[in-house]
C-alpha cells in the first residue's frame, strides 16, 4: 500500500509540473556573467514568469588543476544564483547550488564546457495567467483619446525586460485585443526619476512601449491596430523628484491610449 501511495504521489507531481533546463556560458577562466548571457537570462525570465529554479550547476573545461576547476565551477554557479536573486526569480526552498568542475562528459569544443545549467520547474496550474482586476472593463469603457494605465506592470531597471510578476498583465492585454477586433491602440511608455535636463533616457520609455507592441504583433494582433511612442519624463503624473517609491512607480508606467473602439 505504501508503495502504491508513493507511486500516486510521484505521478501527481509529474502531472502538476514539468522540469526543464536553460544554460549560460562563460569566458575562459572567468566566473562573471557577460552582458550577452545576462540578456539571455533576462529573456528566459520574461518568457517563464511562473518558473521556480530547483538547481544551479556549474561546470569547467579541463584546462587547469582539478581543484582549481572545482572552485571555479562553484563561483560560476553562485554568480548565476546571485543574478537570478537580483531579478526576483522564485527558487525552491531546497535550492541546490553545486559545482561539478571538470567531472562530467566534456565536449570537444572547450567553450561548451564553461557553463552553468539552471534547472527549473513550471507548475502547469500556473501557466494560465490570472486576469488583472478591472483592466478589460477600463479599456472597453474608455472613449477615444482616453488612456488606461497597465496596472502592476514593471520592468527591470533601465531595461525593456518585464519582471516575471508582470507577465499576466501582458497576456490579459493580448486577450482583450483578441476579444475586441475593432480596438486600435497606441502604447505609450514613460520613465521616472529623471529631469529633462539630466541625461536623456527617453529611449528606455520607447523600448518598453515597443516591447509591448512586439509581443502583441508576435501573437497575431494586426500591425494596423497598433502603434507605440516613448515620452521619457515629459509627462509625469507626479512632480520630479518624486517623494516616494509609490510616486516613482506611478511615473514609471505604460499606458494604452484608445484610438478606435
Amino acid at each position: 500500500m505504501k508503495k502504491l501511495f508513493g507511486t500516486i504521489l510521484f505521478l501527481a507531481s509529474a502531472i502538476a509540473s514539468a522540469q526543464d533546463k536553460t544554460e549560460v556560458f562563460f569566458a575562459f577562466d572567468r566566473h562573471d556573467l557577460e552582458l550577452s548571457e545576462k540578456q539571455k537570462l533576462d529573456n528566459w525570465i520574461s518568457q517563464h514568469p511562473n518558473s521556480q529554479v530547483d538547481a544551479i550547476y556549474g561546470y569547467c573545461d579541463r584546462i587547469g588543476s582539478s581543484q582549481y576547476n572545482d572552485s571555479l565551477s562553484v563561483k560560476r554557479a553562485n554568480a548565476v544564483a546571485e543574478y537570478l536573486k537580483s531579478r526576483q526569480v522564485a527558487t525552491s526552498g531546497n535550492l541546490l547550488i553545486k559545482g561539478y568542475g571538470e567531472d562530467f562528459e566534456q565536449s570537444r569544443d572547450l567553450s561548451d564546457n564553461r557553463k552553468v545549467a539552471v534547472l527549473y520547474t513550471i507548475a502547469r496550474d500556473q501557466e494560465t495567467a490570472k486576469p488583472t482586476n478591472g483592466l478589460k472593463k477600463k479599456m472597453i469603457d474608455a472613449k477615444v483619446g482616453e488612456k488606461v494605465r497597465l496596472p502592476n506592470f514593471n520592468f527591470f531597471n533601465m531595461s525593456d525586460q518585464l519582471v516575471p510578476k508582470s507577465r499576466p498583465v501582458l497576456d490579459e492585454l493580448l486577450a482583450i485585443m483578441n476579444d475586441n477586433p475593432n480596438l486600435r491602440i497606441e502604447i505609450q511608455g514613460h520613465i521616472c526619476c529623471q529631469t529633462v535636463k539630466e541625461k536623456d533616457y527617453s529611449f528606455v520609455s520607447t523600448q518598453r512601449a515597443k516591447s509591448v507592441y512586439d509581443f502583441l504583433l508576435r501573437n497575431g494582433v494586426a500591425a494596423k491596430r497598433l502603434s507605440y511612442r516613448g515620452f521619457g519624463v515629459s509627462r509625469p503624473l507626479h512632480p520630479i523628484p518624486e517623494k516616494n517609491e509609490k510616486e516613482m512607480d506611478e511615473n514609471r508606467r505604460v499606458e494604452i491610449e484608445i484610438l478606435f473602439n
